[in-house]
């Protein structure tokens, strides 16, 4: 009963991801051969929401669901590690037809290789933390 709500959240996101067809992967590929601009209108939309819960945030110092105040630390003014990342995962993204949220969502929609992209990042986020301490942060 306790993770209900994490639960439900995550029926509501598989729901929108389906509804707004971020999870086709004909949708991504039309977005990354600049062919559409509904994914990018769906990615749009989410950063500008973004900004402003971050503001939202910070302005009214909102607290945690456990009454603790939300802590969100400046960026490092260093765009090498930013650039590097988002190719790495701009790549895995259009080599897939995926992003980690979508993966589960196609799982449960019966696309069952997505459970081979699905273990991909598994591995790579394993071998990330094992080389982590080793990278430039």
């Amino acid at each position: 009963m306790r993770g209900s709500k994490f639960i439900l959240a995550g029926i509501a996101f598989g729901i929108i991801m389906a509804k707004s067809e971020a999870i086709s992967w004909y949708r991504i590929q039309e977005m990354f051969r600049f062919q559409s601009f509904h994914m990018y209108g769906i990615i749009g939309t989410a950063v500008t929401f973004g900004v402003l819960a971050v503001y939202l945030i910070k302005r009214f110092n909102f607290k945690d669901s456990q009454g603790n105040p939300i802590f969100l630390p400046d960026k490092d003014k260093s765009w090498t590690k930013y650039i590097l990342g988002g190719l790495i995962f701009g790549l895995g993204w259009a080599l897939t037809g995926a992003c980690p949220g979508p993966m589960f969502v196609n799982v449960g929609y019966g696309y069952l290789s997505m459970i081979l992209v699905i273990t991909g990042a598994l591995i790579g986020t394993y071998v990330y933390g094992i080389i982590r301490s080793k990278l430039p942060h």
